[in-house]
């Protein structure tokens, strides 16, 4: 059985990957969609480039472990989605398996890397789906396109089986079609379910974050915060925000080149016309400059989980405009970008959890309401984002 064309164009081209649950539980039933750079045992991990496919075993030889985790608490597997090429990408297209469509307004930019797992989710082609996030490719297209996701903290869902991108920040995060199904996967994939008798998070907005958005975005996020009843202010960044994405950049590249260089010197692949020239400039990094970057990562990280403390929860934009326009040109891809690794790296830099929610919509297009908390404070996330279900407040 091959993909039928379909209206979503999520899942790879070719044969569908299927696979049954492993074992039962809160997932029974539950149909999984798979981001390509995500092991599952039989199919082929292709990370949206054909010629890593080409130079890579056709078969994975064993389930990635969070897609163990999910098959075993229940859900099967109804196929692998597209991502952006080996990741290196926030909006969603890839030259070789074409761009998933925008669950909304079809000239809009789905988001990416993890631009096939949203999409199998907005269009009901799966319940949950997995992806990645390193600099955003969960959070980001999950505010594109109106889907809860979820960014777990660094470590606390196993990589392995997983596309080696930028380690130190790379996570394992996850879409789906409600807050409790985004909670339920969350337990299953965390591998702990916490004790009951949390306290909710104390809610704050970081002001200076939300300050990045294009003012569409930013009214979405004080008017929702206000029926909310969220009035605290807190500053996200220290120092230049645009400190903040450079030090992501460099470091990222540096760890892209660690990983992927030697195979792309050996190998010379073919990648599309965006995605070479960012390879191309992460391999030319002056090495140099890291132990630099790291440190000021460091203190960086440290300062803002002072700041955040155990108990509180930030809102934070997920993305810092409504979906791009496909046919947005090189100055409005570039402004997005700049704005969108500085948010993406207060939690990259940090390690932190950060869960996205469809609460909020400007100039007719999905707003996903974001909430950063400290490291460890996933299940809290979680029910933060069921207690705002409960509240009739995911739409």
């Amino acid at each position: 059985m091959t993909v039928p064309a379909c209206s979503s164009g999520a899942f790879v081209p070719g044969p569908v990957c299927e696979r049954g649950p492993t074992g039962s539980g809160a997932l029974g039933g539950v149909r999984l969609a798979v981001k390509d750079l995500i092991d599952v045992q039989g199919a082929a991990t292709g990370a949206g480039n054909p010629d890593w496919a080409a130079s890579h075993p056709a078969a994975a030889t064993a389930d990635a472990a969070c897609v163990a985790a999910l098959r075993a608490a229940g859900a099967r597997v109804v196929g692998k989605t597209i991502t952006d090429e080996l990741a290196f990408s926030l909006e969603g297209e890839n030259a070789f398996h074409g761009t998933p469509r925008h669950p909304v307004q079809a000239d809009r930019l789905p988001g990416g890397s993890s631009s096939g797992s949203v999409v199998a989710v907005a269009w009901g082609e799966a319940d949950v789906a997995l992806g990645t996030d390193t600099g955003g490719s969960v959070r980001v297209p999950a505010s594109f396109c109106g889907v809860a996701a979820m960014r777990p903290t660094h470590g606390r869902v196993p990589l392995a089986g997983v596309l080696p991108f930028a380690p130190s920040y790379d996570t394992v995060g996850w879409f789906a079609r409600d807050a409790a199904l985004l909670r339920s996967a969350g337990h299953a994939l965390l591998g702990r379910t916490a004790a009951s008798g949390r306290s909710p998070l104390r809610l704050c907005i970081a002001e200076d974050a939300v300050a990045l958005a294009d003012a569409p975005v930013r009214e979405a996020l004080h008017g929702w915060a206000q029926r909310a009843g969220i009035h605290e202010t807190r500053q996200a960044f220290t120092g230049e925000w645009a400190t903040w994405a450079q030090a992501y950049a460099e470091l990222q590249g540096h760890e892209i080149a660690a990983q992927l260089g030697p195979w792309i010197r050996q190998t010379r692949p073919t990648f599309g016309a965006a995605i070479a020239p960012r390879f191309q400039q992460a391999l030319a990094l002056d090495t140099a400059q890291r132990p630099r970057w790291q440190a000021w990562r460091v203190q960086a990280a440290q300062r803002l989980v002072q700041q955040l403390g155990a108990d509180e929860a930030w809102l934070v934009p997920a993305a810092p405009c409504v979906a791009l326009q496909k046919s947005a040109d090189a100055d409005e891809r570039a402004f997005f970008y700049s704005r969108a690794l500085a948010l993406g790296s207060l939690a990259g830099h940090a390690g932190l959890p950060q869960v996205v929610l469809p609460l909020a919509s400007a100039q007719g297009l999905p707003v996903g309401i974001s909430f950063i908390a400290a490291p460890g404070q996933d299940e809290r996330l979680l029910d933060l984002a069921m207690a705002f279900s409960e509240n009739g407040r995911t739409s």
